[in-house]
Formats: structure tokens, C-alpha cells, sequence
């Protein structure tokens, strides 16, 4: 039986693969992606972004009911959180979504493929698992996401000691949860559980939260988690756990050196980052090149080292988002099929769904001031919307940092209510080099959050007029 040939085989299915076979059919390609998880979507869809998204708004709707609604006159008398229903709702959301992208396969005409793949060189695929076969491509694109980054001295058992796949499993409420790591997902997951009635103490390595964002947001955003009732100790290093059949136990030191500590939960999640998956693909006998962190080495085209085999996503440099790996996986495509397309790194936006929520497009503070660029800032907090107030939601603020001789805005950090929503006009607005003088003549309808974008950028040259 002759080889299955392809013009193009993607090996995952997550965001970037599904998207990137998608976008290659519609262009012509005879498409084919191959995927072990035996459900398409990847991370992202199965155990990431989407599940976590739904367990935070099930969560913030259970916080709300029983803090907020009393206030605006809403009696709803005794709550009981039924976990298992909450839990099925989150599953049935992912499975919806999984289903669909395999319809838009079909739609397509995209040939999906279960199983492991092997890149056996000549542009040879071998798939193990259900669909077991060898496939020929003219080009391989990999796009195989990303996997938790372990810790040393703390295995997880996806019991008591979780990852983030674990902590969308729990099957009750942990009375005492401790959260390694003050990054992205530790704090939204943290914060699912807080909402639900755990005890959520963080843990980090570093001396504040959140690396990498704009330090004035860190600093607000744990102020504000803090209120909530989330406990941070930052500096620490952890050393190890010790379980029992009810409790684990971490020892930790403080990261600068000092004295062993110890720290009691019912459930730790580790939540310090993760790293490239690439695991079985062979990439070492092909001679595919590898940076130290275990990334795939590709070019501006996002091709590798060796000639036919490409890669998006989490397995090369850059932040590990689905939408950037979405992205890339269609500009790699366009670029196969001819096309021109880009990709702007500086403005592909990020954003933690904490409540409120945390966004941030472009250069922070500290960016700016380590490249000796002179920027203006124009900062405006929530409590001057009136949206934000009838809202009952207030605490955060917009800023915009534009450059100090051409107002072309630099950056964007917002922490508020749907955050992550309103960041995308500044998204646009970068991606065409506007000025901050151009989202201030902007008219924004009212009363609406984005308000706040056009006060702040009114906020650059000092002449609001809500605030």
C-alpha cells in the first residue's frame, strides 16, 4: 500500500495546527493534521483556555450572587454549590467546541488523522494509535503546543499535587490550596478555587507577581487579588513536598538564601510555567535545530533548520498564547501558498482572567525605560467611568504610554472589568501606528468601559475631561 500523500501535513491540533490546516485548504492544499489527544483543540481547548474560562465565570457568577446581588436589591436566600454540575457545564462547553472544529475539518476537507506522529525524513510521516498509517507531505508543519513545566522535588500526581489539568478535575472544594508560581495560570486558577470557598495561599520564586507585564499592574493586581482573600508569599523558593493520605507539606526558603519553611494544604498546583512539547517526533534524527529551552529554531517564514518541516506556536520562541499561534500558523501558510502576510510581535495583546481582568498590548514602563525611549504616560482609573460605576465595578485603570515627539502609542496596560475586551481597539489602533491623539478623537459611544481608553489617551496630553 503506497504512502498517503499531502501538500501539507500538521502534526497537533490545537489552536495553530487546526487553524493552519484550515487556512491551507482554503487555499488549495490537500491538508491532512495529525493529532494524538484523540480531540482536537489542543491544551487550549481541552485543559487550558477554554475550560479554565468557564469555571472563572461559573465561579464569578457564584461570588457575585453571594456578595454583589443583596446590593442592587437582588435576594436569592441560601446558596449551595452543586461542583459537579459546574464541572459538567465546563465539560460540555469543550466537547461543543472539539465537535465543531471537527465539522469545519469536514467542511474543509481537511483529513484528520488520530494518532502519534514519527518525522521520518524524506517528508515520510509515521502515525501510531488509532489511525495508524504513513503519510507523505510535501511540507510538515508542527505545531504540538506545550506541556507543564515540572518542578523539581514536587511530583504531581494530579491528586493532591495538581497541574493546571488537574486543577480543572478537582472533584471537591480543597479547604487549604497552595499555588506554586504567580504567573497567568496560577492566578486564575487560584482564583476559581478562592471564589469557591478554598483557602488560596501563592507561592513565588520572584518578588512580585506576574513577570513580565507592567510593574504598576503587578503591583495593583496583587493589592487587589490580596483584598479578595488570596495570601502571597513571594521570594520563596520551594524545595520539595511530603505527602499524607489528607495533606501535602512543602518546604521552601526564602529564593535570596535563609532558613526552611514549611507550608500545609489539602492541594498544591504547580503553576511555574511551561515548555515546548516535542516529545517522539524525531526531531533529533532529522537534524532540527533546538535552542536551550528545547524551542525549534525557525526563520521569519517559520522555517527550521531542515528544508519542508516548519513549526508555530509553542515550540518556538515567543509568548505561548493561542492567538499567536493562530496567527502564525496562518501566516505560515499564506507564506507557503505565496502569499505576503505579516506579523507584528509587538502588538499581539495578552490578557489574565482574573476579576477584574488584567490586558496589555505593546512596550511596559520598564521596556521603555531600559531602550531610552521618552514616552508620555496618560493613566485614568475606572472609578471615572460611568459604566464602571453603574457597574458596580470599579477598581483598575487604563494607560497608555505614547511616544513623547510623535504620540505614536507604545503600549497599553489596563487592568479593570473586561479588560480583555476593551484592549483590542488599542490593539487596532497600534497595529496602524496610531497616535494617542487618534484614539482621543475617536468618539466612543456612552456609557461604555472603552471610555476609559479615550480619557486616558485624552490622560497623554493632559487635558481630560472625566477624570
Amino acid at each position: 500500500m503506497s504512502d498517503e500523500t499531502f501538500d501539507l501535513v500538521v502534526v497537533g491540533g490545537g489552536p495553530g495546527g487546526y487553524t493552519a490546516a484550515i487556512r491551507a485548504a482554503q487555499l488549495g492544499m490537500k491538508t491532512a493534521c495529525v493529532e494524538k489527544r484523540g480531540s482536537l483543540g489542543g491544551v487550549c481547548l481541552n485543559v487550558g483556555c477554554i475550560p479554565s474560562k468557564a469555571l472563572l465565570q461559573s465561579s464569578e457568577l457564584y461570588e457575585e450572587a453571594q456578595h454583589s446581588f443583596e446590593d442592587r436589591g437582588i435576594s436569592v436566600g441560601s446558596l449551595k454549590l452543586d461542583l459537579k454540575k459546574m464541572m459538567g457545564q465546563k465539560d460540555a462547553t469543550v466537547q461543543g467546541l472539539t465537535q465543531g472544529i471537527e465539522f469545519l475539518f469536514k467542511k474543509n476537507k481537511v483529513t484528520y488523522v488520530k494518532g502519534a506522529a514519527t518525522l521520518q525524513g524524506g517528508g515520510r510521516i509515521e502515525v501510531t494509535g488509532d489511525d495508524a498509517k504513513t503519510l507523505k507531505a510535501k511540507n510538515i508543519l508542527i505545531a504540538t503546543g506545550s506541556e507543564v513545566t515540572p518542578l523539581p522535588n514536587v511530583e504531581i500526581d494530579e491528586k493532591q499535587i495538581v497541574s493546571s489539568t488537574g486543577a480543572l478535575e478537582l472533584a471537591k472544594v480543597p479547604k487549604k490550596l497552595i499555588v506554586i508560581g504567580a504567573g497567568v495560570i496560577g492566578l486564575e486558577l487560584g482564583t476559581v478555587w478562592r471564589r469557591l470557598g478554598a483557602e488560596v495561599t501563592v507561592v513565588e520564586f520572584l518578588d512580585r507577581i506576574l513577570p513580565g507585564t507592567d510593574n504598576e499592574v503587578a503591583k495593583n493586581t496583587q493589592r487587589i487579588l490580596k483584598k479578595q482573600g488570596i495570601n502571597f508569599m513571594l521570594g520563596k523558593k520551594v524545595t520539595g513536598a511530603k505527602k499524607t493520605k489528607t495533606a501535602v507539606t512543602l518546604t521552601m526558603e526564602p529564593a535570596k538564601g535563609g532558613d526552611e519553611e514549611t507550608l500545609k494544604a489539602d492541594v498544591v498546583l504547580v503553576a511555574i510555567g511551561r515548555r515546548p512539547y516535542t516529545e517522539g517526533l524525531g526531531l533529533d534524527d532529522l537534524g532540527v535545530e533546538t535552542d536551550k529551552a528545547g524551542r525549534i529554531v525557525v526563520d521569519s517564514s517559520f522555517k527550521s533548520s531542515v528544508d519542508g518541516i516548519y513549526a508555530i506556536g509553542d515550540v518556538i520562541d515567543g509568548p505561548m498564547l493561542a492567538h499567536k499561534a493562530e496567527d502564525e500558523g496562518v501566516v505560515c501558510v499564506e507564506k507557503l501558498a505565496g502569499q505576503k502576510p505579516h506579523i507584528d510581535y509587538n502588538t499581539i495583546p495578552g490578557v489574565i482572567y482574573t476579576w477584574p481582568e488584567v490586558a496589555t498590548v505593546g512596550k511596559t514602563e520598564e521596556q521603555l525605560k531600559e531602550d531610552k525611549v521618552e514616552y508620555n504616560v496618560g493613566k485614568v482609573p475606572f472609578m471615572a467611568n460611568s459604566r464602571a460605576r453603574a457597574n458596580g465595578f470599579t477598581e483598575g485603570f487604563v494607560k497608555i504610554l505614547a511616544d513623547k515627539k510623535t504620540d505614536k502609542v507604545l503600549g497599553v496596560h489596563i487592568i479593570g472589568p473586561d479588560a480583555g475586551t476593551v484592549i483590542h481597539e488599542c490593539v487596532l489602533a497600534m497595529e496602524f501606528g496610531a497616535s494617542a491623539e487618534d484614539i482621543a478623537r475617536t468618539c466612543h459611544a456612552h456609557p461604555t468601559l472603552n471610555e476609559a481608553v479615550k480619557e486616558a489617551a485624552l490622560a497623554v496630553a493632559g487635558r481630560t475631561i472625566n477624570s
